[in-house]
């Protein structure tokens, strides 16, 4: 009986599996590096948007469960953005440099679709800082690399094959990433490159 019982369920868990729909699509649209929209609109009206602003673009897949009627959406994505940083550039003076960076994020997000158009999700996003060039010309050395993981919660309306995606992500681990500059010597000093951001994305499904 208990076999009996297991290979139902297996059964029935395979065609659930079965009549899963599976998506997949591009995207691409803006990132701000922000902690709130109204930090947004703000630096829009007076014209400091573009210091912070980047893109991002990638591929992505969605699996809708049938039995809860949710779906999982992984998504591999480049991300272009700048950002500021603050170091101390001797004994009594700080220095605000601009930084631009690449990373690659895996959202790995479950949401669910409300309204025939509408969907929210949420999930864990995992990143990978690629490459970073900071813009204060005594640094000789930059070491930037890391790996660090963020939360993404947004959501968005699909319209046939098009999707519009509004996002706020938080990161949670540091990235702590080495400079040296001729300013402070050889010592090196650490920076977070960990950032807040608004993502705004445009979406086809195939």
């Amino acid at each position: 009986m208990k076999k009996l019982i297991l290979a139902l369920c297996l059964f029935f868990a395979a065609s659930q599996f079965a009549d899963a729909q599976i998506h997949f699509g591009i995207k691409g649209g803006i990132n701000y590096n922000s902690d709130s929209f109204k930090e947004v609109s703000d630096d829009i009206i007076n014209g400091s948007a573009s210091s912070r602003t980047g893109f991002h673009g990638g591929v992505w897949l969605r699996f809708k469960l049938p039995v809860i009627g949710w779906y999982i959406r992984p998504e591999l994505v480049y991300t272009s953005l700048k950002s500021e940083v603050n170091f101390r550039n001797s004994a009594t003076t700080d220095v605000k440099a601009s930084y631009d960076f690449q990373k690659i994020d895996i959202p790995v997000l479950i949401g669910k679709k409300f309204l025939k158009v509408a969907y929210a999700h949420i999930g864990p996003s995992f990143q990978y800082v690629l490459d970073g060039d900071l813009g204060f010309d005594t640094v000789s050395n930059l070491n930037a690399d890391g790996f660090t993981v963020g939360l993404q919660l947004g959501g968005g309306i699909e319209l046939g094959k098009i999707g519009l995606d509004l996002r706020w992500e938080r990161g949670f681990s540091d990235i702590e990433s080495d400079l040296i500059s001729s300013s402070f010597g050889t010592d090196a000093q650490k920076f977070d490159t960990r950032v807040n951001q608004i993502i705004v994305g445009l979406s086809y499904r195939f």
